[in-house]
């Protein structure tokens, strides 16, 4: 689609003059006009009337025309207004206007012609990331960052351009081959997969771009978009330094962290994403350089981009994201050139040169058909494979045998990646569960998880000496539960106190899931056993020793000695200091059982 070149010194809605074309795209036409009101220059993009027919897109348009002029930052081109024009106004078919900030400089992609270095793809990308967080705080989402969506003025001012039109198209349920191919290098997977996207896919776009300006390409090419799609949903980005050696390991995983897959796993927006930026420029200490600057051409011109369109095999010179600049334009105000002319034929030209003239065209007209059907079945193929095509439905694979699983889950374009475990119920050898549920919907080529059950539990070999921990995770992870002894507990003279001595029951014997193992544990070495005591001699019956003229306390000491009690009996009242043993009873040699009382009788 492109929109209709409208003629030159047209005023649109009795304000604003139509100048030259300055850029074509899928979806519109952008001229180069004037604001008779205000008096300054401007752009102004038409739109395809094939798609303002449509009432759906019309109302999307001017909603989001209206978001889009709320954005009010320095680094986003500002939309000035907005409405409609009519058959009358020389466009033959009712169609749609945005009046935008004119640019006076070129597109990013102008400026790629070879990687920008570490220093200047920063600075370039820092005011891009800056308007796009100014979006994200409103709600807005841009859906279309990518090099032609970001204008450099001559003076170096970085703009984001076309917010809003994509969303508009996409909402209204309007597509087209164009559309597809011209984004494709630059969607995030949820964008292939789902065609939903918020904050985190602009970040993932802005990380591929970052990438783009460090190695002079973005990460996936390939000669049929498709294929760049199905590596977006399926790849991750390789680090920039595996083309540019020598960039930094942080740049490495700022790249990696905006491009993560998942989109969870990606900063929240870009303001999230710019602060990460300026961390990793700060820690770099990377030089502040200037902006690059579009190349200068005696054709040089104004920009603003359109929206993508497909490359057409004549058109000039265009990035993956196929907006085509207009180059080598007449001067603002003189008239557009036509969109055809019908060419006289030259003087004397014969009927043999007639006729050659009409079979070349057919041939001509032959060989555009061919290309035409070859697109229509290119984007019937995309469609396809964006639809449906790339999905494939799981098998039902629970109680097979894991070869037979694995042969279903192949033959259903997936890859199956095989666990083991132990389980009650299912033999040896079969699928117990698959991750994902049959009949789910998976992409063509993703990973699925087939647990194959290796039977009952066994009880798993602790080696003796092994920490108490260390062996309650061995069993757990047979599936049995470790218990600690409480009187099994055994002396051990090779294992430390408080190790694991062995099992009960033993290694290799089969049990339900879950069912405990006792650890037995050590005492440490048992330890020696106490000496019996001496048992002392049994006093018998015997002679009461003769003990008559002894001092007293010898006396008694002798007797108790041998197993008798002592009584002290004085013959007077007062006895010397040392008394004398005058007389016992029973008397010496009589015959007395032990703990017999002996009577001392003392002077």
């Amino acid at each position: 689609m492109s929109a209709p070149s409208g003629p030159a010194d047209t005023l649109l809605d009795r304000r604003y003059r139509l100048g030259p074309v300055i850029a074509r795209g899928g979806m519109s036409t952008v001229y180069r006009g004037l604001d008779t009101r205000l008096d300054r220059s401007v752009a102004i993009k038409v739109m395809d009337p094939r798609m303002a027919g449509d009432p759906a897109f019309r109302g999307r348009f001017e909603r989001e025309a209206r978001l889009a002029a709320r954005i009010d930052h320095p680094s986003v081109v500002g939309v000035h207004d907005q409405g409609r024009i009519e058959a009358a106004d020389g466009f033959g078919e009712p169609t749609l206007f945005l009046v935008l900030e004119l640019v006076e400089g070129g597109t990013l992609r102008d400026v790629l012609r070879s990687p920008l270095g570490l220093p200047a793809a920063m600075r370039v990308l820092e005011p891009v990331l800056a308007g796009l967080a100014q979006a994200h705080r409103l709600g807005m989402v841009h859906r279309d960052v990518k090099p032609e969506n970001v204008l450099i003025s001559r003076s170096g001012e970085v703009k984001v351009a076309d917010f809003g039109l994509l969303t508009a198209a996409a909402q209204a349920g309007v597509s087209h081959a164009g559309m597809i191919l011209g984004t494709m290098a630059y969607l995030s997977p949820e964008q292939v997969e789902t065609g939903r996207a918020d904050a985190r896919s602009d970040v993932y776009a802005a990380g591929i771009m970052l990438y783009e300006l460090l190695t002079g390409r973005p990460p996936y090419q390939a000669d049929n978009p498709l294929s760049v799609a199905y590596r977006h949903v399926n790849d991750d980005v390789p680090p920039p330094s595996a083309t540019v050696p020598g960039l930094p390991p942080e740049v490495d995983r700022l790249v990696a962290r905006a491009t993560a897959r998942e989109p969870g796993e990606r900063p929240a927006d870009a303001d999230a994403f710019l602060r990460e930026l300026a961390t990793v420029a700060e820690r770099l200490g990377l030089p502040r350089v200037p902006v690059p600057r579009p190349p200068e051409s005696p054709d040089s011109h104004d920009t603003v981009p359109a929206t993508p369109r497909r490359v057409r095999p004549d058109s000039a010179e265009a990035g993956p994201g196929g907006t085509r600049a207009v180059t080598g334009l007449a001067p603002s105000g003189s008239a557009a050139a036509p969109a055809t002319t019908t060419a006289a034929a030259p003087e004397g030209m014969t009927r043999s040169d007639l006729r050659t003239a009409r079979r070349r065209s057919r041939r001509v007209f032959a060989l555009w058909i061919a290309v035409l059907l070859v697109l229509a079945l290119l984007v019937g193929t995309g469609a396809w494979w964006l639809g449906s095509g790339r999905w494939t439905a799981m098998p039902s694979v629970a109680g097979l045998e894991s070869v037979r699983a694995t042969a279903l889950v192949a033959e259903a374009d997936l890859t199956p990646s095989i666990t083991e475990r132990a389980d009650d119920e299912v033999a040896s050898g079969k699928v117990v569960v698959a991750d994902p549920q049959p009949e789910t919907r998976v992409l063509r080529g993703s990973t699925v998880t087939l647990t194959v059950s290796t039977g009952r539990p066994v009880v798993p070999e602790v080696p003796s000496g092994t920490g108490v921990a260390a062996a309650e995770d061995i069993v757990r992870r047979a599936g049995l539960a470790p218990v600690r002894s409480t009187t099994a507990d055994a002396y051990s003279d090779t294992v430390p106190q408080g190790a694991v001595i062995r099992t009960d029951p033993a290694a290799g014997t089969s049990l339900p899931g879950g069912s405990p193992v006792t650890l037995v544990l050590s005492r440490g070495a048992e330890p020696a056993p106490a000496p019996e005591p001496t048992p002392e001699p049994e006093a018998t019956e015997g002679p009461v020793p003769f003990v008559i003229g002894k001092d007293v306390d010898e006396a008694t000491e002798e007797l108790r000695s041998a197993g008798y009690s002592v009584r002290v009996k004085k013959s007077l009242p007062f006895t010397r200091r040392n008394p004398k043993v005058i007389g016992q009873d029973p008397g010496a040699g009589d015959e007395a059982d032990p703990g017999t009382t002996i009577t001392l009788k003392v002077l």
